[in-house]
């Protein structure tokens, strides 16, 4: 089956045919480096990070850009409210986003352009933008002029007066427009800068990605991704600038956009306290689990995000690694994945099908009778499995997993001694309220002579 994509630009699912098969090119927007990443971020780094799996299994080269934001307003903020230099924020916060996108099992893209190793394009890119009569400069601004590209809007769909209602604009006296946006703003003594034409002044965040993709990938490229949320006006301000700097008719030829992510059914934000922190929940939870759980629904639609759900990520990743160890397939043994899985993916990588015939795989190994067959169908599982990133090291899940009991075991007698204590207080209401929580985490109690026993019961877990 060949692969087909959900093309934002067109609305509808289209056969993927690259512009060079030799050379597939793929740019996803990575993260503005100025606090730890949230699962909001991590959803497209995990669903693009597949994306760029399956083009492997396809093509001989794909070249995956993703790229890191280290000049921008917010890390400005973030530094002058802590005290510290930009470029200490950015150090810490990359780093930091690697070592969480790797525990989500999200390998490296093929280049990591960051932003300010490339101001030299930026500006040059603006420079021509001036040139060709697509932009301005304005009291030690210069700003890309909306109306000089018919085409403005036609990614997302919207008309001009609506577009610039949506994104907020700021009403500037220098602007042309309202809707002109910024290409290259000026600097303060405090603030990060570079010498350009137009004085000191840093580039705007748009200009950023459009040039870093040219640099690397090419002034047109196969697919653009990142979150729906960039739609308008991030995406639509790369195409205005990038095709009116290079003269294209294109500039991405696939457009994919990840859904929101909410938290139990409401939205995330700061507002409501329920962000939810990569870098936190991995000291609770582990990694596969999330990224199971960024897998389970399709990309395209909205994923709700809560701890039960995490819970019955972990269930399940237990029952394929059990599967997975008993079926006695051990290593790479070299089987290809089940066309079936390929097949969902294939299909604008529609993971939920995909999870659904990975979990008939594992019914399948568990169920066979015959040692040769049993093993021949766990290794099918786990090269299946390994197109999506999971159940690739059974012996990690299995550790982690004994380190998880061994902190709920200590947890559990802790909550014991706490009932002893409150029973000899006479405070047996105290006491029932922790019974009756061990109970609901499936933790049997057995009151003897000795002390107090507990117990996993049948069908529960800690």
């Amino acid at each position: 089956m060949a692969l087909t994509l959900y093309n934002t630009l067109t609305r509808r699912k289209e056969a993927f045919v690259p512009q060079d098969p030799e050379r597939v090119t793929m740019y996803a927007c990575g993260p503005t480096v100025y606090n730890y990443a949230h699962i909001g971020n991590a959803r497209p780094a995990v669903i693009f990070d597949l994306l760029y799996r399956l083009l492997q299994r396809q093509y001989p080269n794909v070249v995956y850009a993703r790229n890191i934001t280290d000049v921008d307003d917010k890390i400005n903020a973030a530094a002058h409210e802590q005290g510290i230099e930009i470029g200490v924020i950015t150090k810490r916060f990359t780093e930091a986003y690697h070592a969480d996108m790797a525990a989500l099992g999200v390998g490296p893209p093929t280049v990591e352009p960051r932003a300010t190793d490339h101001i030299a394009e930026i500006v040059a890119m603006i420079e021509r933008l001036i040139e060709r009569g697509h932009a301005y400069a304005a009291e030690g601004h210069v700003l890309f002029d909306v109306g000089t590209f018919d085409d403005y809007g036609a990614l997302s769909r919207r008309d001009r007066r609506e577009m610039i209602a949506g994104a907020r604009v700021e009403v500037a006296p220098y602007k042309n427009n309202p809707g002109d946006f910024v290409l290259w703003k000026p600097s303060d003594a405090t603030q990060p800068g570079w010498d350009s034409p137009w004085g000191r002044g840093r580039p705007g965040w748009h200009i950023e990605c459009s040039a870093m993709s040219a640099a690397h990938l090419g002034e047109v490229i196969d697919i653009h991704a990142g979150g729906q949320d960039l739609v308008f006006p991030h995406h639509e301000n790369e195409v205005a600038q990038s095709r009116c700097c290079h003269g294209r008719e294109t500039f991405a030829r696939y457009w994919l956009h990840n859904g929101f992510v909410t938290v139990e059914k409401r939205k995330m934000s700061k507002s409501l306290g329920n962000t939810q922190i990569v870098h936190d929940l991995l000291e609770h939870w582990p990694g596969e689990a999330m990224r199971y759980l960024l897998l389970s629904a399709h990309y395209r639609q909205p994923l709700d995000w809560s701890e039960s759900a995490l819970t019955q990520a972990v269930t399940t990743l237990d029952r394929l690694y059990r599967t997975l160890a008993e079926s006695g397939a051990a290593g790479d043994t070299g089987a290809e994945p089940d066309p079936a899985v390929l097949a969902a993916l294939e299909d604008d990588l529609n993971t939920p099908a995909a999870l659904a015939e990975i979990n008939r795989l594992a019914r399948e190994t568990a169920q066979a009778d015959e040692e040769t067959v049993r093993a021949g169908l766990g290794a099918v599982l786990r090269a299946s499995s390994a197109v999506l990133g999971l159940l690739q090291d059974p012996e990690a899940w299995m550790a982690a997993r004994r380190a998880d009991d061994q902190v709920d075991a200590e947890e559990i007698e802790a909550l014991i001694e706490q009932r002893n204590a409150a029973r000899k207080a006479r405070d047996f209401a105290a006491a029932d309220r922790i019974r009756d929580a061990l109970a609901e985490r499936g933790i049997e109690l057995e009151d003897g002579p000795e002390g107090t026993r507990w117990q996993v019961r049948a069908g529960g877990g800690a």
